[in-house]
């Protein structure tokens, strides 16, 4: 699956919906990875693509694994903070290191980046 959407806040629940109806996953793991996916894309249209540009969604199931990556046309790595107790941001990327079975950053064509994170999935 692959998606180009809008730096529109409700990118994000179309994302969501998209993994969650084309994916054919239930249980924890739609659960798991429709969380995942959600931070992933909160991040980017926050942080990452400036005004007008556009993310891209990708998302493969093989090998056992699910990968899901998200692009963005930012220069800004993610970094994990220590938020406050009385912060109400700061926590996406704690909980993508708790959940995800592995994540990280590499480079995309073009400018900006492309975070990904993987979970387990058996094939079915």
């Amino acid at each position: 699956m692959r998606l180009r959407l809008p730096r529109h806040p409700r990118s994000v629940g179309r994302a969501r919906e998209a993994l969650t109806g084309l994916m054919g996953l239930s249980g924890e793991l739609r659960e798991t990875a429709a969380l995942l996916l959600s931070e992933l894309v909160t991040n980017a249209l926050r942080h990452g693509s400036p005004p007008g540009r556009e993310i891209v969604v990708t998302v493969r199931r093989a090998d056992g694994l699910l990968r899901m990556e998200v692009e963005d046309a930012g220069d800004t790595l993610p970094r994990p903070r220590k938020p406050d107790p009385v912060d109400e941001c700061g926590r996406g990327l704690a909980l993508v290191t708790a959940l995800a079975d592995d994540w990280g950053v590499a480079p995309r064509q073009g400018p900006g980046k492309r975070v990904w994170v993987t979970l387990k999935a058996p094939d079915y």
